[in-house]
């Protein structure tokens, strides 16, 4: 419900005001003086100012100064009387959003108001993304049919609805921003900005006042008042990745702005109430950096609310078809390619993978592919995967419940597999030569090249 200060003189017009805007369901604080809407101002934060020009102790156009001091981007409407547009104007030159003449109809006056919400919030909008477009951001539907995916799903349906504190933990590149984003669209929030921050990827000294604005003059640098994260984020949802790199300093303060709801800009002198729901996201054990005192254990509780642990790749398997189609689809449309399909053999490639990136390697190593393919089919020739990964994954899943003989089988073709293509590699695919390395004749190598399927 966004909040706004009325600040006029006459008890009359102050009442009828008050009452048509709650109607419309705006919360209303009035001041009686232009004194007392400038001290209001400097106490708390309103979404809109809607002040007369003529007020007694302090004029309008000083309480729209003080509030373009406070909070550049709060619009403030302006209210004369008939014969004084000039000042006005000078109102408008001195930052206003607009201003209406006395008498007027309170529907042009809701008009007004609805119109400078929508555009302040397209502002919050749009430093947001340019924000995000300063970097890579990665992101995908939430794909998936296997148990660990679907128990995560159920689980972001349950706890989105409410303003609970949601940890997610999971390896990196298992698509912990897209759960949070997922949370925060199915919340009663979603009209309102999410707002992601990585705390890895911010220098510690610059990350309080990413997180919580500063002050002009604050620091070095420091030209001009700046708003974190929080209040971009207010009546929002705020996505804190990588939480678990914050230093003990910070994260004192975090505890506080959780438990108080308040933040504090750099070089500020007074707390800002904020409404932000707080998602959280880490790769690293925090219990254990508790135990080695990097990460406090009260801001653990806090921020363990809701726990969601988010499987690796390589733990649900059967979505990689359902992805890889995803990304094929995606690519080829932001690439503008010919549609693709996979081929089995290099399907097959793609279950065997252990996939330590999870999700983002899948993703990097289908666009590859789309880029490599000059025909309908994608094939193993251009799935690039990191060969000794999938020389050690194929050896630790090594069936061991069979014969001696079929395991020991089993384990010479891979052993055979791996050291045939590095010698390939090795000499340029040159197959005499390679032969001679592996001190076996031409015909066998040929020969353990068409059964191992092995890549030329």
């Amino acid at each position: 419900m966004p909040t706004i200060l009325l600040v006029e003189d006459k008890e009359s017009m102050a009442q009828m005001l008050r009452e048509t805007l709650e109607t419309e369901g705006y919360q209303t604080v009035i001041a009686r003086d232009g004194a007392e809407g400038i001290k209001l101002i400097r106490e708390r934060h309103f979404d809109l100012v809607l002040s007369d020009l003529k007020l007694p102790k302090k004029d309008g156009i000083e309480v729209l100064k003080a509030s373009k001091a406070e909070s550049p981007r709060t619009p403030v409407i302006v209210m004369t009387a008939f014969g004084t547009v000039e000042t006005a104007v000078a109102a408008m030159k001195e930052g206003a959003y607009d201003f209406i003449t006395k008498p007027f109809d309170t529907d042009h006056l809701l008009m007004l108001i609805s119109r400078s919400l929508a555009a302040e919030r397209l502002l919050t909008e749009n430093i947001l993304l340019r924000d995000e477009l300063s970097s890579k951001v990665w992101g995908a539907d939430i794909i998936g049919k296997s148990s660990g995916a679907s128990e995560v799903a159920q689980k972001v349906q349950k706890v989105a609805p409410g303003r609970t504190t949601v940890l997610l933990l999971g390896e990196s590149g298992t698509g912990k921003e897209l759960f949070a984003r997922a949370i925060h669209n199915l919340s009663p929030r979603q009209s309102y900005p999410f707002v992601p921050i990585n705390c890895a990827a911010i220098p510690r000294e610059l990350l309080e006042s990413e997180l919580f604005g500063h002050e002009k003059g604050s620091f070095t640098g420091a030209d001009a008042r700046k708003l974190g994260k929080f209040e971009l984020a207010d009546k929002g949802t705020i996505f804190l990745d990588e939480v678990a790199e914050m230093d003990l300093a910070l994260q004192t303060k975090m505890l506080r702005v959780l438990q108080e709801g308040e933040i504090e800009r750099v070089g500020g002198l007074k707390p800002i109430s904020i409404d932000v729901r707080v998602v959280a996201a880490s790769n690293k054990d925090l219990e254990k950096a508790i135990e080695e005192k990097l990460f406090r254990e009260d801001l653990f509780y806090r921020l363990n609310v809701f726990p969601i642990t988010i499987p690796p790749l390589r733990d649900r398997k059967e979505d990689i078809p359902l992805l890889a189609d995803y990304f094929i689809r995606k690519y080829c449309i932001e690439l503008k390619s010919p549609q693709k399909k996979l081929s089995a053999e290099a399907l097959g490639q793609l279950m065997t993978y252990p996939w330590k990136g999870n999700v983002r390697e899948l993703e990097n190593c289908i666009e590859r592919a789309i880029i490599l393919c000059d025909g309908d089919t994608l094939t193993p020739d251009h799935i690039i995967l990191n060969k000794r990964i999938s020389f050690e994954s194929s050896l630790r899943n090594l069936q061991m419940d069979g014969s001696l003989e079929e395991s020991a089988k089993e384990a010479t073709r891979i052993a055979e597999t791996e050291r045939i293509t590095r010698a390939l590699k090795e000499t340029r695919g040159n197959r005499s030569r390679a032969s001679e390395l592996l001190k076996v004749s031409y015909k066998t190598l040929l020969t353990k090249i068409k059964d191992y399927n092995i890549e030329v």
